[in-house]
């Protein structure tokens, strides 16, 4: 029995955004099975783009009750080429550094973000970002509103 097939296909749109850097940033995401959408968004305080990149997938992903197909479409070449270029991998093999030595950045969402990689069939595409896409602009609608609510509470 192929356990692919049964799998259902999800995509997931996700996107970032943050005033500042570090500062308020928020996070959009979709989901779309067949032909039924999810919207989630959500944010922080104070935080950085790339962390909130990294929150919107690992969030559309969490929300999975079951594992799933999923192809991610992102504009974040952070998250997409960690994957593609084995980046991760490199990271892991070299104790979370750097091919510079440093600590890898955001570790603990990137531990969050292989978990989910475990669980589910994941596929990377990488989607110019502010190019018309219209998940894209939708996800850095939610996003940016999701900042705009994390920067009223500072």
């Amino acid at each position: 029995m192929n356990l692919e097939k049964e799998l259902k296909e999800i995509s997931v749109f996700s996107d970032g955004a943050c005033s500042g850097n570090p500062g308020p940033g928020g996070w959009g995401a979709i989901l779309r099975y067949k032909e039924s959408e999810k919207e989630l968004s959500g944010g922080e305080r104070e935080t950085t783009n790339n962390r909130m990149e990294l929150m919107g997938v690992i969030s559309a992903l969490e929300s999975l009750k079951e594992p799933c197909q999923v192809r991610v479409f992102t504009d974040s070449k952070y998250i997409a080429n960690a994957f593609t270029e084995k980046w991760l991998e490199n990271w892991q093999k070299n104790g979370w550094k750097t091919a510079g030595k440093k600590p890898v950045k955001n570790k603990e969402l990137w531990e969050r973000l292989l978990k989910q990689a475990s669980i589910h069939k994941l596929e990377w595409q990488w989607i110019k970002g502010h190019s018309g896409h219209p998940e894209n602009e939708r996800c850095d609608q939610l996003a940016v509103a999701a900042r705009d609510r994390f920067a009223q509470k500072a």
